[in-house]
């Protein structure tokens, strides 16, 4: 480090780097706003916002004394962090939103059905498979995507009434579609 004088931000993350635990919540009060502002316009998503301000946060706990002044101004690596883990966690989120989509696309049944009994007697016969596959889920994976797709709820929603963390739910999605995707794909 050069001899130039430190920010009042810097001499905090030296503070955290050394476990002082006021020194993280004087960052906090000073950037948590911000940081979920920048969050939030990048995610469009409060619950995902502050997740996102919380993982930051627990970060710069934990990699405090990997900060350098002579690289960057505290508040500019604090905003670097929390876009980085924005992108990140809007990466994770589109590939969820594509591959439900997918797996809904491929059980999807037409609204608009033609009367013709073969017609029927083969959807009738889709929707039979769809549901077993269903039904050959671990009980937590199918409850979670019986709520987002039949219900609607978001992730956050879903881990808040069945009492586990956002990311249990987005891991148990996963899961979940992958093996309706595989079980149906070997089906239809």
């Amino acid at each position: 480090m050069t001899g130039q004088k430190l920010s009042d931000e810097s001499l905090l993350l030296l503070q955290i780097a050394q476990k002082d635990q006021t020194a993280l919540a004087k960052l906090y009060d000073r950037y948590g706003r911000a940081s979920y502002a920048l969050a939030y316009k990048i995610l469009g998503s409060q619950e995902e916002a502050e997740e996102v301000v919380l993982d930051v946060f627990s970060q710069i706990w934990q990699k405090a004394a990997t900060y350098d002044p002579d690289r960057s101004r505290a508040d500019t690596w604090l905003f670097m962090l929390t876009r980085s883990r924005s992108l990140d966690r809007l990466r994770v989120l589109q590939r969820a939103v594509r591959a439900a989509e997918a797996c809904l696309e491929d059980a999807k049944i037409p609204s608009s059905r033609i009367a013709e009994p073969m017609e029927d007697a083969i959807l009738e016969e889709r929707s039979v498979q769809v549901k077993a596959a269903l039904e050959t889920l671990p009980p937590e994976q199918r409850i979670a995507i019986e709520l987002a797709y039949y219900q609607g709820l978001t992730c956050a929603a879903i881990a808040a009434q069945i009492g586990v963390p956002t990311g249990t739910i987005k891991t148990r999605l996963r899961l979940g579609i992958s093996k309706l995707r595989q079980a149906l794909s070997d089906i239809l």
